[in-house]
């Protein structure tokens, strides 16, 4: 108890006045726009302005795309998926791409992580077209892709898989899939020559399928070869340092259309005589590799310099061989800092495909410059080439996304940027 003059005055310390609660523009959604989109005057006056624009964009776009003529799109979506390749073949894709989503389901499982996200966004991905009306065939092959992913997830899951083994798996699947695409196996078999299928010209691959094919064997070729070159570029032998460096100063100066024309027109030449000439394809997945590692190899190369110098020094402190010292201590550091650059050229690598078109491969972007010149769509008016162009760049559009997504999630689940 106190007292003052004007009496005494009981204060009750074990129960104070409980506290009010916060005005309704405070907290909830209305508190949210507040803070966020209506803090002040120039900062609501934004907001409505973008609603405003946002409204009359998304209004026209849905209106355009519910008017639009996807018949061109529809009627050869067999094209945009697989080109001219021979329908009555078409098991042959359909082997690899049930291979492929088989050891990524396994890879999923083994390692778990950022092939997880992987492995589920792309069963996202097969669920959607298995839904989509594309044909009973098409939906089935989606359909038994994406059971196909399920059953790997759960081998990797459940069965104790080498690492080694599976790594060994992804590199033979590189040459397995050219042989099923193109059905050239032919094996001596008890003195006869036994054929795993009619072949199929590499110059008839096209489509989504030829499009996959040279960014992801573009992508796995030139990893290995730009941290190689990386790593020869800071070497102390001056033959493999500077011939890294003329290699990466050269191939970058040239661009990669050059590098194209030239591999469909050279390449040959520095083959020993007598030598088959090589598809188109394999000049574009050369050209296309060599082009990617010089600018991989740069990127590989900041991450190595962003390493503290300590780094090395305490790996060689504790004994370790040159190649165990890279392999455990230096380059997964060195990567991991440049994972967006890197994951950056991947992208670019992938949208780079579509060059392909202008030495002859029928790629996504060369599909749709023969679906707007078939003969029964000149008539259309207004065209069809827009409608071609945007089922075009959403195709594009998506996979760079699922990439970039991907990478956003290794990034968090490495703690990159965090300490």
């Amino acid at each position: 108890m106190t007292t003052n003059t004007s009496g005494p005055i009981w204060v009750n310390v074990n129960h104070p006045t409980p506290a009010g609660k916060p005005p309704a523009t405070e907290v909830g959604v209305l508190g949210w726009l507040r803070a966020n989109l209506f803090s002040s005057f120039w900062n609501g006056l934004f907001t409505i302005l973008t609603l405003v624009a946002t409204y009359f964009i998304v209004t026209g776009a849905v209106q355009w795309v519910l008017n639009a003529y996807w018949e061109p799109v529809w009627t050869n979506r067999k094209l945009f998926a697989v080109g001219p390749y021979p329908a009555d073949q078409l098991i042959q894709p359909t082997l690899v791409l049930l291979m492929v989503s088989l050891l990524f389901g396994v890879s999923a499982g083994h390692w778990g992580s950022f092939l997880r996200n992987l492995a589920i966004g792309l069963g996202a991905l097969y669920g959607v077209l298995t839904i989509i009306p594309l044909g009973m065939q098409a939906q089935t092959v989606m359909g038994a892709a994406l059971v196909t992913l399920v059953i790997g997830y759960v081998i990797g899951l459940r069965l104790p898989i080498s690492g080694r083994w599976l790594t060994l798996l992804w590199i033979l699947s590189v040459p397995a899939t050219f042989i099923l695409l193109s059905g050239g196996l032919t094996l001596p078999v008890l003195g006869e020559v036994w054929s795993f299928a009619p072949t199929v010209d590499p110059g008839l691959w096209g489509g989504l399928l030829l499009t996959m094919l040279l960014s992801t064997v573009g992508i796995a070729l030139s990893f290995p070869l730009g941290v190689l070159l990386a790593l020869g570029r800071r070497s102390t032998l001056p033959v493999i340092k500077y011939f890294s460096i003329a290699y990466i100063e050269v191939i970058r100066g040239v661009p990669l259309i050059t590098l194209l024309f030239m591999a469909m027109a050279m390449l040959p030449l520095f083959l020993p005589a007598g030598t088959t000439s090589p598809s188109g394809v394999l000049r574009v997945l050369v050209a296309i590799t060599l082009f990617s590692a010089a600018y991989l190899a740069e990127n590989v190369r900041g991450g190595l310099q962003a390493l503290p110098k300590g780094q090395y020094e305490a790996a060689d402190a504790l004994g370790l061989s040159g190649i165990a010292k890279l392999r455990f201590i230096i380059l997964p550091q060195a990567l991991t800092k440049v994972i967006p650059a890197i994951v950056g050229q991947f992208i670019g690598l992938f949208k780079d495909t579509s060059l392909a078109s202008l030495v002859g491969l029928l790629e996504l972007v060369g599909v749709a410059k023969s679906v707007i010149q078939q003969p029964e769509w000149l008539g259309t008016p207004g065209g069809v080439a827009k409608e071609v162009y945007i089922f075009v760049a959403v195709v594009f559009f998506i996979f760079s996304f699922g990439m970039s997504f991907a990478s956003r999630k290794l990034e968090t689940q490495l703690g990159v940027g965090k300490r």
